[in-house]
């Protein structure tokens, strides 16, 4: 028990205040926290403790505003990192709600962005997304439904156009080695790497190699 005789910018964190009890430091806290926090109230134990909660809960979720502003998480990769320092479990889920709430999280927009995001810059396998996407948390159930319609050939297509460039003058024997060898890297099936790189070739070089080479 206590009565706020004092609430101080910090000079190094604005957005955090301190707030002094019966003359004395006692606690410090976010901005949005203490809000309605005034000198000359009276604040128990019980209220102090709640607040001391609230302020880790803000925190954390500022913490994940600027993890999310960098690239979309999904929740589960989220409550990994919160885990591996340590965060109590109900201030997890606190946050994590307020993310779900504000729409800050959601693992099917997080899941359809992913898959994108990887066919616009780094194609790859459907074999590989699911590896990929499970690594970060996203169910099953999700996973599948957002790789439904995917066409693993023509992924391994816009991945071997990307691949290609490299490989230009390199004749068909080392082409084929080498490009099959990046499609693999990406989680592609032998059957569809055969018939995309003898694609390649062909519409690269324009022209073709023995077709028992190709297979």
């Amino acid at each position: 028990m206590g009565v706020i005789t004092a609430l101080k910018n910090q000079t190094k964190n604005r957005n955090r205040i301190n707030v002094h009890l019966d003359g004395n430091y006692g606690f410090a806290l976010d901005r949005a926290v203490a809000v309605n926090l005034k000198v000359g109230k009276e604040i128990s134990n019980d209220e102090i403790e709640a607040l001391k909660k609230l302020d880790k809960e803000e925190r954390l979720y500022q913490r994940a505003q600027r993890l999310i502003e960098r690239r979309p998480h999904a929740a589960r990769e989220l409550q990994n990192r919160f885990d591996r320092d340590k965060i109590p479990q109900d201030v997890q889920q606190a946050v994590i709600r307020r993310l779900r709430d504000r729409g800050l999280v959601n693992d099917h927009a997080f899941a359809e962005a992913w898959i994108e995001n990887r066919q616009v810059f780094r194609p790859r396998s459907a074999r590989a997304l699911r590896i990929e996407l499970r690594q970060k948390g996203v169910s099953n159930e999700i996973i599948e439904q957002h790789l439904a319609d995917f066409d693993d050939e023509q992924a391994a297509y816009a991945a071997a156009l990307k691949g290609a460039r490299r490989y230009r003058s390199s004749d068909w024997e080392s082409f084929r080695k080498k490009l099959s060898a990046y499609l693999l890297r990406r989680g592609f099936g032998h059957s569809i790497i055969s018939s995309v790189v003898s694609r390649i070739w062909r519409e690269t070089t324009d022209c073709e190699a023995e077709s028992e080479d190709m297979k």
